[in-house]
């Protein structure tokens, strides 16, 4: 709360110094007393409870301080003041760098890497200088992961600063202008630790599929080589803690150690020492993470305890470790990784024990045990996953059961091999091929788990989610683990039963099936809300097409669910701005072929690489190229080969012909579609993707002329641009263009229902139930009304019918072979020539 309100610190300082005052009054006035007198009990019952108030108020008043003496360096005067112009900064780096794809400080589209950086020094044109030291996220644009700054390093780069919510880790966005300089390199302990982490993650590149990427992850922490398939299949079956170091990690580390000072003859001080220094050496390998510095803040305690001959048990020193780092950071508090990290170890210690005892009475002993660890961990960590993403992995247990056995012995090989590796190199390669064996057998089990059906079930979002989630967890333990009133806990065994089962079960499957089945079957055109941004799906028969990917991943992956889209065989990325290369995540992997808009700097060519990589046919697309979508026909319309447009102006334009006529703007402006209507002929069109989300700058005589009967507009609600404008609306209206808009209407689709083209949305224009009502052609006019969410157009009606020939003079269509998509690729340099794409 402090983290998010810091004005109110100084109330809860006041508050809490008056609260401990007050416990330590009360404390010495109720003395003990003697006799078993009601007013007796209540005062021992009250003394005792006071030092735990103490406590409490004291941790309270330590974390209000924190909050007072940390928030000004939080917030520099050189950054409050002039947050519109670009600063000379001062940084050093504290995080890995990571490939990223961004909204730059104007909201335009960037590509290039992000990182976490400790901003010590600012400076403005007047030579005002502030020093300070807080934490910010920087965005480089251009910049591969390869050439990014190496953690610990110093750098200096012209930046405008963004600030972010309160309660964030970091206080500020910072947006490079240009590639940062280095000014002072890292340590030798930082820059031994950078290349032991290249060295581990080179040898493991060699390696074959899924264990390749899961090797460094599973070693060090290092996820860089997890693509965005498997990291989403790691989440989905419950494995993606694996990947991140943790107490056990830490364990076998210092366990290691005194094994080795045991060997070596070393006295209980010296192994001591010697773990300390391992434990440290340990954390600056893998990054000080969050659940790193849980781990190794417990770590340390436990040694220091031993060092004072004191015992330690796990709950006290767990809550003494993460006390002392929320006062030491208080923004700690809002990090997803370090609460996850702290719940499991929680679930771990107390709930461990008493579900092995509860679970024994049905099974043997061993495998109640080997049940309980992740059960444990699991109900400790779903409040907290709710609140992340609302759904459930039903499979999380099972597939942590399977995987169990083989992460310690990846953990443990590939460390050694890390280690190893560095002092005789030609040791690094054999070790990796040894911790890839459980890795790839974690990696299969994720990738089983995650393509079973059900592999994440939707739950209630936000707080209500969580808050249910905890209800719910709470009265499963105490059927489970409690006494007493066995009658009571059978019925809510009962209950619970009957309300998951048949609430959850009936609710929220039953109606995502509902929602599933709601969308017409036959569909061709799908505009998925996806908010400001373009992701538009086009399907005949059993292949698909995706025309960009919309700003967010989860977006257009719920999208891509709800149509029942498992592979694109023909993805086109029309330009590269964030709105619509930003869901990529979503899809990279998925898709066959890939048609691509010209490119415009590193940032763009990262992109490309990366769909490359991918294993997809890369093809820059260009005005005569075409191919076939099932029983549709495509062509692209612009740009021309030659053309030195970028952006906006080049968006890749397309043409799809059949039983339903489609025409795809992207986001051409209206100069840009003069030059469209210049190179070749447009005719009528049932369905137009309006371009650019409706804005302003549009051609009437080009709509004019296609006299599109359905304007389909990929639109978000409440958008700064002030989309759809005025203007186009007009326009459509005067061209006899029925709007269909998704930030109103949501999801819309095109289908074909007996012959007829019929327009479907989930939500009508100020309502929320989705229907699908045939409306007679008669009845439609060229309003720009949506208050209804269906429309029926009789394809009969003005449709040019084309022979289907296959074989037509200019076609360059390959035969149909398969549902795949072919291609060859003219983006590549030395690429033989060639256009066609058939799917």
């Amino acid at each position: 709360m402090l983290v998010g309100q810091p004005t109110a610190a100084s109330s809860v300082l006041i508050g809490a110094v008056a609260c401990l005052a007050v416990s330590l009054t009360l404390w010495r006035l109720l003395a003990p007393t003697v006799g078993a007198s009601r007013w007796g009990r209540v005062r021992r019952g009250t003394r005792r409870a006071l030092p735990t108030v103490a406590v409490c108020a004291g941790i309270g008043a330590c974390v209000a301080v924190a909050v007072l003496v940390l928030q000004p360096l939080r917030e520099p005067p050189l950054l409050l003041d002039e947050t519109q112009t670009a600063l000379s900064a001062e940084l050093e780096v504290v995080g890995t760098p990571a490939e990223t794809a961004h909204s730059g400080f104007g909201g335009e589209s960037l590509s290039g890497v992000r990182f976490e950086a400790t901003l010590h020094r600012l400076q403005n044109a007047d030579s005002r200088s502030d020093r300070t030291s807080t934490r910010v996220l920087v965005f480089v644009d251009g910049l591969g992961t390869a050439d990014a700054p190496a953690i610990g390093s110093t750098i200096r780069v012209d930046a405008r600063f963004r600030a972010t919510d309160d309660g964030s880790q970091t206080a500020w966005l910072a947006f490079a202008e240009g590639h940062p300089q280095t000014v002072r390199p890292p340590g030798w302990q930082l820059a031994w630790a950078a290349e032991l982490r290249a060295r581990f993650a080179d040898s493991a590149r060699g390696l074959p599929g899924d264990g390749a990427e899961l090797v460094p992850g599973l070693a060090l922490g290092d996820d860089s080589l997890v693509d965005a398939s498997l990291d989403e299949s790691m989440k989905d079956s419950g494995l993606s803690h694996l990947t991140a170091v943790s107490g056990a990690n830490c364990a076998i580390v210092i366990a290691g150690a005194f094994l080795i000072a045991g060997f070596a003859g070393l006295r209980r001080g010296a192994r001591l020492g010697m773990a300390g220094a391992v434990l440290v050496l340990f954390v600056i390998l893998v990054t000080p993470q969050p659940s790193v510095i849980r781990a190794a803040a417990m770590a340390a305690i436990v040694l220091v305890s031993i060092g004072a001959s004191r015992s330690a048990r796990g709950m006290p020193v767990l809550c003494l470790a993460v006390i002392s780092l929320i006062v030491t950071d208080p923004w700690l508090s809002h990090s997803f990784g370090f609460a996850l990290s702290s719940l499991a170890t929680a679930g771990l210690l107390l709930l461990t024990r008493p579900v092995t005892s509860a679970l024994s009475r049905w099974m043997p002993p061993w495998l109640a045990a080997v049940i309980a660890v992740p059960l444990a961990a699991q109900l400790a960590c779903q409040p907290v996953l709710a609140l992340l993403t609302p759904t459930v992995a039903p499979y999380s247990i099972p597939a942590n059961l399977l995987a169990a056995p083989a992460a310690p012995i990846a953990t443990v090989v590939g460390l050694l091999g890390c280690l190893v590796g560095s002092l005789i190199p030609p040791v690094a390669v054999p070790a990796a091929w040894l911790c890839w064996l459980p890795a790839a057998w974690i990696g299969a089990v994720a990738r089983f788990f995650a393509d079973a059906p059900g592999a994440r079930l939707p739950w209630v979002p936000g707080l209500l989610g969580a808050l249910l989630v905890l209800v719910l967890t709470a009265l499963a333990l105490w059927v489970l683990l409690a006494s007493g009133a066995p009658r009571l806990r059978r019925a809510m065994a009962v209950f619970l039963a009957a309300a998951i089962v048949g609430v959850y079960g009936g609710v929220m499957i039953g109606g995502t099936i509902a929602l599933r089945f709601s969308v017409p079957q036959n569909w061709r055109i799908a505009a998925c809300d996806i908010g400001q941004g373009d992701a538009v799906l086009v399907k005949s028969g059993d292949v698909t097409a995706l025309i960009d990917t919309g700003p967010d991943p989860d977006l257009l992956r719920a999208c891509l669910e709800r149509m029942q889209i498992g592979r694109i065989d023909l993805l086109v990325i029309t330009h590269f701005d964030l709105d619509h290369i930003g869901g990529l995540d979503a899809v990279v992997g998925r898709a066959d072929a890939v048609l691509v808009g010209p490119v415009d700097g590193p940032s763009d060519e990262v992109i490309v690489r990366r769909v490359v990589e991918s294993g997809a046919i890369v093809q820059q697309a260009a005005r005569g190229d075409r191919g076939e979508l099932g029983a549709l026909r495509w062509e692209v319309l612009w740009p021309t080969a030659d053309t030195t447009l970028r952006g906006n102006g080049a968006s890749v334009t397309m043409r799809f012909s059949g039983d339903i006529d489609a025409l795809f703007l992207g986001d051409l402006g209206e100069s840009d579609q003069a030059r469209l209507m210049a190179e070749g002929r447009l005719g009528p069109v049932d369905v137009v993707k309006v371009a650019h989300h409706g804005s302003g700058d549009q051609s009437a005589e080009l709509y004019n002329r296609i006299r599109a009967r359905a304007g389909l507009i990929s639109v978000g609600a409440d958008n700064d641009y002030g989309h759809p404008n005025d203007r186009i609306l007009e326009i459509l209206a005067g061209a006899g263009t029925r709007v269909f808009r998704t930030d109103l209407l949501g999801l819309v689709v095109v289908s074909i229902e007996d012959g007829d083209t019929v327009v479907w949305s989930e939500k009508t224009a100020g309502a929320g139930a989705a229907s699908l009502v045939s409306v007679p052609p008669s009845r439609l006019d060229t309003r720009n009304d949506v208050s209804e969410d269906t429309w029926l157009l009789h394809a009969a009606q003005n449709k040019r019918r084309r022979p289907r020939s296959r074989s037509s003079p200019g076609s360059r269509c390959a035969p149909r072979r398969s549902s795949s998509c072919r291609a060859r690729s003219r983006f590549l340099p030395n690429a033989a020539s060639g256009s066609s794409v058939s799917c």
